[in-house]
């Protein structure tokens, strides 16, 4: 199974570089209807509808000797969560909310500036300016926050992007 995890990771990473997209994600999951095949990608200014429909055009041929139900292919969100260190990169100087499995000081939730991801730690700057480090396997999930007007830009932009 480990050889067509790769298989599958390895496809999808060139389909995605050779379309010009980037890979955020690919994985099988089990559920109650059957096995999904998942895709993510993205681009600067987000995926359009068109962009997963052109991907899953070209993906689904070269996927068949991968056992799946149902392929999906779609964009990460607005708000995906950041996991490798070039998702940290990407939205350093953003603001981020930090979810922990275990509380500190009886808080779960931080938020604040992203200052990076170093040495197998999330920086974020507080709100009063301290800085704050959060070992990487302690966090749950790491999202940027995103504003209101953020939202309306982005509505803008995909309403006129699959006319």
């Amino acid at each position: 199974m480990a050889g067509k995890k790769g298989d599958l990771q390895g496809i999808c990473q060139a389909l995605a570089d050779a379309m010009g997209y980037e890979l955020v994600e690919a994985g099988i999951e089990k559920e109650n209807t059957g096995r999904y095949l998942r895709v993510y990608i993205d681009k600067p200014g987000g995926v359009s509808l068109n962009d997963c429909e052109a991907y899953h055009r070209v993906a689904q041929p070269k996927l068949e000797h991968i056992d799946y139900d149902f392929l999906e292919i779609s964009s990460p969100g607005i708000d995906r969560p950041l996991k490798t260190q070039r998702d940290f990169d990407k939205h350093t100087g953003q603001d981020v909310v930090i979810k922990l499995f275990k509380a500190i000081d009886k808080r779960k939730e931080f938020q604040g500036k992203l200052t990076g991801l170093e040495d197998g730690e999330i920086v974020i700057q507080m709100p009063d300016g301290a800085q704050m480090r959060f070992a990487q396997r302690e966090v749950a999930v790491t999202k940027p926050v995103i504003s209101l007007d953020e939202l309306k830009a982005l509505e803008q932009h995909s309403g006129s992007e699959d006319t």
